[in-house]
Parts: structure tokens; sequence; C-alpha cells
């Protein structure tokens, strides 16, 4: 059995997720910091996220929000999934843009999970409020550990 701390456990569960997250990679995405119940993510926005308007399309801001989400609700060693998801759009993201989505723990209870999720750019605006609902299932990162204190 491996004891673990709290940030060392959500720290390795965050790297085991990120070693098979063939989607948050794939747009470019990085975790900049990551700790029980809370994780923050980055993406700059690139030419292929513009949409017909010349701003980021809604469903790349929805996905970096949604891979925080993942992250912070996965960081306690018991595998989560996301229930249902709702986002706010409240400024346009633009080609160049350098966004950040901050996912924190509002609820947790039994297997359901509720996290909140502000997506800024690089000046500090907020561009978008995504609320969370999860919901955990069988499995676990690293079965038997247990965290310390």
């Amino acid at each position: 059995m491996t004891t673990m701390t709290a940030q060392s456990l959500a720290a390795a569960c965050a790297k085991a997720m990120w070693d098979d997250d063939k989607a948050s990679a794939g747009l470019g995405m990085e975790i900049v910091s990551v700790g029980p119940g809370r994780a923050d993510v980055a993406m700059a926005i690139t030419e292929a996220m513009v949409n017909g308007h010349g701003t980021c399309h809604g469903g790349f801001i929805f996905s970096l929000a949604d891979s925080a989400f993942a992250f912070a609700c996965n960081s306690y060693n018991q595998r989560a999934v996301a229930q249902h998801c709702s986002i706010t759009f409240l400024a346009p993201g633009r080609l160049g843009d350098r966004l950040l989505a901050k996912a924190s723990e509002a609820s947790r209870t039994g297997r359901s999970g509720i996290y909140d999720i502000d997506v800024f750019n690089q000046d500090g605006v907020k561009i978008a409020i995504f609320r969370g609902h999860s919901r955990t299932v069988k499995g676990e990162f690293f079965p038997g550990a247990t965290v310390e204190g």
C-alpha cells in the first residue's frame, strides 16, 4: 500500500490521466497546476480554433473548461466522469489569446461532485463560467493508495 500526501496524489492522478489524454494534448493544453479538488489548465487560441465571426469557437473554450474540470474531479484517486456540464460565455476569445481555466470544487458528497470553472484570457478578463457535475465510477489510478494524515 502506498501512502501519499493529498497534493502528491492529485499530481500523480493528473499525470496518469494526462499520459492518456490525446484530446487535451492535441489542442495544445497544458496543466499549469493541480491539487485536491482543483486544477488550472491553459490553452492558446490558434487559427484553427477561430470561427466565422473571427472569434474562438465556443466548443474549444468548453473543451478547455471541461479538461480543467476533469483534472480537478479526478484528483482523489477515484475515477470520475462528467454527468452534466453547462457554460455561459461572457466575452469572446480571440486568435492568439492564452486562456486559463481555473477549476475549483464547490461540493463533493458520496459519488457526486460539483465544480466551478472560470475561464480567463491573458489580461485576466473572465470570458466564460462553466459548471460541471461529476460522478465517480469504478476504478482508481493507484489501487490501494492512501492519503497520509
